[in-house]
């Protein structure tokens, strides 16, 4: 049975929106697209590149696929492993707008998108990785169809915007399996699922 790997950055108050630049995704009036851009650093680029060579498939969300679909395709990637792993390896893509997916080695998920996911995982063979693509994290964390949270966050607030964990996220436990700290103050999260949540108590026992 093969791993699913969501891969997420995030602001210090939880924010997954439009990291890359104000073009991205400024649904909702978001205004600070582009927040992780002034954090990139080697430390970055060789986590990134070490996470993608993981990859067997890629597992996209509609508005993910379209602004990959619209920006890797452009990437030589001779010299570039990111962007030869997008590139060339199977995406498929949840979506219940589009009628077709045009990038190469692209193809729609048919039917229920938990089941389409459940049957994928039963493969044998390297990670199927998600990035992006918050709503689709969603769904899947709710089924707890997600083995393993990549998560980088950077050092910074931005008060609005999509989150990670919102409203209706599922309680669960997590266990931290790896973390570092890239020169421009990034936290970089390894967490795999670790049970139920478990609660406890620091209030003493009333006196009888």
């Amino acid at each position: 049975m093969r791993k699913l790997v969501v891969t997420t950055f995030l602001t210090l108050d939880g924010v997954m929106q439009a990291p890359g630049g104000p073009e991205e995704d400024p649904s909702g009036g978001f205004e600070y697209g582009g927040w992780l851009v002034p954090y990139d650093d080697d430390d970055f680029g060789r986590q990134m590149v070490e996470w993608f060579s993981g990859a067997e498939d890629f597992l996209l969300g509609r508005f993910t696929y379209e602004t990959f679909a619209g920006f890797w395709p452009r990437v030589p990637i001779d010299d570039d492993p990111i962007a030869r792993a997008l590139n060339t390896l199977p995406k498929h893509v949840a979506s219940r707008t589009l009628d077709q997916v045009d990038w190469e080695n692209s193809q729609l998920i048919k039917g229920d998108v938990v089941d389409a996911v459940t049957a994928l995982k039963q493969d044998d063979g390297g990670e199927l990785q998600v990035h992006g693509s918050a709503g689709l994290i969603q769904t899947l964390l709710t089924n707890d169809l997600v083995d393993e949270l990549r998560l980088i966050v950077f050092p910074v607030v931005v008060g609005t915007g999509k989150r990670l964990f919102d409203d209706g996220t599922v309680p669960a436990a997590l266990r931290l399996t790896s973390s570092s700290t890239t020169s421009t103050g990034a936290v970089i999260l390894s967490y795999e699922r670790a049970g139920e949540l478990q609660t406890g108590t620091f209030m003493l026992d009333d006196a009888s």
